[in-house]
């Protein structure tokens, strides 16, 4: 029977549920009433929930993909990057107690639309830097600037250098140096990271919990796996977004782009990196428009009204037989808003739940740290650009994860997988995900030939010393800084740092059509009494490399699908091992100690190790350590995939233990099946013994009925 729009309406402000009447007069088209208007409200708040889903994870997708751009714009090391990328769990850390707990007995879609609004504050506020410093300034020779003034690179007397480039120059230095000594603009990104950390706060607590009260038990999965699915598209766009921005240049808009002598190939390229700040900034509120329109509370499920516990919960919970007889409908008291201690104590009293925290920690400690710089690991490793990085992590590894994430969900919805089958799941998908990510080891490329850092400018394998290493015999008569990154290509396929170190004598042409001739060094390693050619930006990574990056890629997505599979029956295990009315306290507390214990730390000390592979850092105009110039290839990939693996392997010791006390707990009637296919008797107990032993519960009152709706 259809129901009228003006019932649908009444019934769905009013927040009542219909009293079912369980005798043999109950009406169908009641129960239909029932059903459709259920299922309309938790739809519609689905499909809210996953746009905002999809507006956080754009912009917090797309920091990552500009995580080099913020590096180089800046001028910063990563591990300062990582503190920058850390600081959206801070956001998350100094309001989810109060959000997860309090939260609860408010109005939580309203809530999650006024985090919607925060989070778009902030992203609006990473981008403002773009618009009060100077314009970016790249390290170039001058000749490769003004093409009206020659000037030798190798400068064996100062005299050859007119007094009037040179005053020009340190000119520009002073001036540059007085701007920033005023200013450390990126301290703005740090705050507006912040800010979104905060606006994001309320999304998951509480809009998970939402759906997990009001979907009928059998279909929440499948719904929370929607939604991460959903969410998945966000990260394709925000990686495709970044990929976009950064074949802009940075300044787009504000300088003359034919002036620009270097292009998104250049290891010194910066893209428009606040660009998409400012359109992830207007989807995020437009994302929180409908929850200002959204009830309080929905209609129950009928599966759902005689049973203040689900039929997985009340497995693994022990409760008085006072408070199993309430229904979850009567809300906590006021006066009980205020028992935090005894509500702490309760879950981390439960050992399933502080075994499967732990193991959470540990494992998104590797996978924070493994995704914030995978942009970087693909670019320094396989010598490929910002850019194309950014489309190849979009359109080829974000889909993967999508598809693990909903087959997970999938599959707990179709094997009617309880919670002892969800963690056997989510540790199986861990074990695989990180044996394959282990084979990564073996797929990576060799150091460029960089003369003084990698090479020597006699062609021989090293290095010890690198500073010193940059200085030879071929380049002792020229006037050259060490802390100078131009990087040239000889004709011999060996980068040189600079055109000066590289014994040029000469140029011709100017911009990114400069070539070099007369350069001492380049000559050295074949034909060392003819001096040879170079030209500008540096030399491409060996012939093997292009093949590693295919094999990468391969692995890296079929890692990220088996790793996904494990994340929706990961969500179902922690929201079935505790108590109803702590559902939303005990998903904030896991949030929280994921914000505190992986967010925060995991890519500091990822940058950190990360830094410590570098071969040459770029200078500050001011003096100082700037950004990292040049990896250790091979460093680089032990340091990145070591870390991530380590940690993912203590992460399935603890998914073990897990499996190991849900065994224990868990009686071996629950996991038997009949030969018919049916769930096994559960012993002579009576209906109020049902509620202890839910198995018996859905096969003796509401299984027929469940058979009806499908």
């Amino acid at each position: 029977m259809e129901i009228s729009s003006k019932e649908n309406t009444q019934f769905f402000s009013n927040n009542t549920v219909l009293p079912v009447d369980r005798s043999s007069f109950k009406s169908e088209s009641s129960a239909s009433k029932e059903k459709q208007s259920c299922c309309g409200g938790i739809k519609i708040f689905l499909g809210a929930l996953s746009f905002v889903y999809f507006a956080k994870a754009l912009s917090g997708s797309y920091l990552k993909s500009t995580i080099t751009q913020i590096e180089r714009r800046f001028d910063i090391p990563s591990s300062l990057v990582g503190v920058i990328d850390g600081s959206f769990e801070i956001g998350n850390l100094l309001i989810i107690i109060l959000v997860s707990y309090f939260g609860a007995k408010l109005h939580r879609p309203r809530i999650i639309g006024a985090g919607c609004l925060i989070m778009s504050a902030g992203t609006f506020l990473i981008a403002t830097p773009q618009f009060f410093m100077g314009r970016y300034r790249y390290e170039r020779f001058p000749s490769t600037i003004n093409s009206t003034v020659s000037i030798s690179p190798c400068l064996q007397d100062k005299s050859q250098t007119p007094l009037s480039a040179l005053e020009k120059s340190q000119a520009k230095i002073n001036a540059g140096c007085e701007k920033e000594a005023g200013s450390s603009m990126w301290i703005y990104v740090l705050l507006g990271n912040l800010l979104r950390g905060i606006g994001e706060t309320p999304i998951q607590p509480l809009g998970i919990t939402y759906i997990d009260d009001y979907a009928i038990e059998e279909n929440a999965a499948l719904y929370i796996g929607c939604v991460q699915t959903v969410a998945i598209i966000g990260p394709i766009f925000g990686f495709l977004l970044g990929s976009l921005c950064a074949k802009l240049y940075v300044d787009i808009g504000f300088v003359d782009l034919d002036s620009v002598t270097i292009t998104h190939k250049d290891v010194q390229w910066v893209g428009a990196w606040w660009l998409g700040y400012l359109i992830a900034g207007v989807i995020s509120v437009l994302a929180s428009i409908p929850f200002w329109f959204l009830p309080k509370h929905l209609p129950k499920p009928e599966s759902r009204k005689d049973s203040s516990s689900s039929s997985e919960q009340s497995k693994f919970i022990t409760e008085d037989n006072k408070d199993q007889h309430k229904s979850y409908q009567q809300q906590v008291r006021i006066a009980e808003m205020a028992k935090f201690l005894p509500s702490l104590k309760n879950l981390f009293g439960n050992p399933v739940y502080i075994l499967y925290l732990c193991a959470s920690i540990i494992q998104f400690n590797s996978l924070i740290g493994m995704v914030t710089y995978k942009p970087k690991y693909i670019e320094q490793q396989y010598g490929q650009t910002s850019s194309k990085t950014n489309f190849v992590i979009g359109l080829i590894n974000i889909p993967a994860v999508a598809f693990g994430i909903f087959s997970g969900g999938l599959i707990m919805k179709k094997f009617q997988i309880n919670v002892l089958g969800a963690a056997k799941l989510s540790l199986a998908s861990s074990f695989f995900g990180y044996l394959l990510l282990l084979s990564l080891f073996a797929m990576g490329c060799e150091n460029s030939d960089v003369a003084g850092l990698t090479v020597s400018y006699h062609g021989t394998k090293q290095m010890t010393d690198h500073e010193q290493a940059l200085f030879s015999e071929c380049n002792s008569g020229c006037t050259c800084s060490k802390n100078d990154w131009d990087p040239i290509c000889g004709e011999n396929g060996v980068t040189y740092i600079s055109a000066c170190l590289a014994g040029c004598q000469a140029s011709n042409g100017s911009g990114k059509n400069t070539v070099f001739f007369n350069c001492s060094c380049v000559g050295t390693l074949e034909s060392p009494s003819q001096s040879s050619s170079a030209v500008v930006g540096p030399c491409q990574k060996g012939n093997e490399c292009p093949k590693m990056f295919l094999y990468f890629l391969v692995i890296s997505v079929i890692t990220s699908y088996t790793l996904s599979v494990g994340g929706t029956p990961g969500y179902i295990l922690l929201l079935r091992c505790i108590k109803p009315h702590l559902k939303s306290f005990a998903l904030g507390i896991y949030t929280l100690a994921i914000r505190v214990l992986a967010g925060i730390p995991a890519p500091v000390y990822f940058g950190v190790a990360i830094d410590t592979t570098c071969l040459k850092w770029g200078s500050k105009r001011c003096g100082g350590r700037g950004a990292c110039r040049l990896y250790d290839s091979s460093a680089l990939r032990y340091v990145y995939l070591g870390l991530t693996l380590v940690l993912g392997t203590v992460s399935i010791f603890f998914s073990v233990a897990v499996l190991w006390v849900l065994r224990k707990r868990s009686s071996p009637q629950d996991e038997t099946l009949s030969a018919n296919g049916e769930r096994g008797t559960c012993g002579t107990k009576s209906r109020k013994d049902n509620f202890v032993n839910s198995d018996c519960l859905i096969q003796t009152t509401y299984w027929p009925e469940k058979e009806t709706r499908l």
